[in-house]
């Protein structure tokens, strides 16, 4: 190969290698979010029970 068909080859070979890491890491972020959505728990939070417009229908806690 010339030196010009190596330079191609080296461009190409960089632009799937970002491609690459650009899927990895959007998959890995997502992955992240399930997991922590998954395992996570909120803890209950006291609510004011009123004759208000906006109000819980029944507590959890």
């Amino acid at each position: 190969m010339t030196a010009l068909g190596e330079r191609r080859l080296s461009w190409r070979f960089l632009a799937y290698a970002l491609a690459g890491l650009c899927v990895a890491i959007f998959v890995a972020a997502n992955a992240h979010l399930i997991y922590v959505a998954v395992t996570s728990q909120p803890d209950c939070v006291p609510h004011q029970k009123g004759e208000g417009i906006y109000q819980v229908a029944k507590a959890a806690c």
